[in-house]
């Protein structure tokens, strides 16, 4: 490591644990940085030597990844890991104060290889980390979220491989493919090996942590991941086409109160509907606000897809919203919402 890495490595605290620090079993989220010095990657030895690389807190308010790899690692203090494991555990300040990002920090899950803003601290860091994985030759590459809106189970890809799409169906029969935003975890780890981001629905409770334990087990016992051609009704897949954002001065509600966008009350039921041409989110202020709508592939522009004629805010075609959620500072650091249409296995919009 040269002297600017350490000194970046040093300033945020990111340490690298050969064994599982003590008393992290059962230590929660928001107690993290009273055990760990900042982000750290713990590195343990299996049978196998290649590592399944797992990313928990890359968001401090999304718990379940780190309660998922507890447990996991709970199950194997008496027995080998049959595969090496990377753990990754991100953003424990963040974490400490039950928030998605710190307003100081750089979004932990916009950092990785391919971010527009690389000269960050938290790029320097994840790009160390990076190159610690590819350095493993990590097998797979598995990173854990929740979200704030009423979304099923789903992962997300970025690439259209078969390895790619096996990895998610081990989550879920629902898979998104996307290309945007840039420096997330799933776009740089799919340079290395088979890389899926995992939606776990709401922190805090439900089912999410048993099903990311058992994405987790099944990874760590298997051999490889099947290189087969995917059969088409196996999966239900997914691209994002778009991202559409509330403009940073715009303000907004969804009690009808007033507000340059006044949203729907239950817009965070729509997400994985079919929304048909002519449905309406919500109505527009007198001052003639428009939603940023930004490309959600390798494009410089999207598709149009909202009509704001008398006022409201409708769709021009037909579109199936993703992460529409009721959580304005969720809203305020990520997007309202992405829109996808349905894909088949060779990448065709059907």
């Amino acid at each position: 490591m040269n002297k600017i890495l350490e000194e970046i490595m040093t300033a945020l605290n990111c340490a690298v644990f050969e064994s599982i620090p003590d008393r992290f079993l059962d230590c929660p989220a928001e107690r993290l940085a009273e055990l760990l010095p900042g982000p750290c990657l713990i590195d343990l030895p299996g049978r196998e030597p290649r590592p399944l690389f797992v990313s928990v807190l890359l968001h401090g308010n999304e718990d379940t990844g780190l309660a998922a790899a507890q447990e996991v690692l709970r199950r194997h203090l008496s027995r080998e890991l049959h595969r090496s494991l990377l753990l990754f555990v991100g953003n424990v300040a963040a974490a400490a104060a039950n928030v998605r990002t710190l307003p100081a920090q750089a979004d932990y899950n916009r950092v990785w290889p391919g971010t527009p803003t690389p000269d960050t601290p938290e790029a320097h860091m994840a790009r160390w980390v990076f190159n610690y994985a590819a350095a493993k030759q990590a097998f797979a590459s598995i990173d854990i979220h929740n979200n704030t809106g009423l979304n099923p189970h789903y992962a997300c890809i970025t690439r259209l491989e078969p390895q790619f799409i096996a990895l998610a169906r081990l989550f879920s029969r629902t898979v998104v493919h996307f290309e945007r935003p840039l420096g997330v975890h799933a776009g740089a780890f799919g340079r290395l090996c088979p890389a899926i981001t995992v939606e776990c629905g709401k922190a805090g409770g439900g089912t999410g942590a048993t099903h990311a334990v058992e994405l987790i087990e099944a990874c760590l016992s298997m051999a490889q991941l099947p290189s087969h051609d995917v059969v088409p009704h196996d999966v239900d897949l997914f691209r994002t086409y778009a991202i559409v954002k509330v403009p940073v001065h715009a303000s907004f509600s969804f009690d009808g109160s007033p507000a340059d966008f006044r949203f729907r009350s239950d817009i965070d039921q729509l997400n994985f509907s079919e929304l048909g041409a002519g449905e309406s989110l919500g109505k527009i202020g007198d001052n003639g606000a428009r939603l940023m709508v930004l490309p959600g592939e390798g494009y410089d522009s999207a598709d149009v897809y909202f009509d704001y004629r008398d006022g409201d805010i409708r769709l021009t075609q037909d579109a199936i919203p993703a992460m529409l959620t009721l959580d304005s500072s969720a809203i305020r650091q990520d997007c309202l919402c992405y829109l996808m249409h349905r894909i088949g296995v060779d990448g065709g919009r059907l």
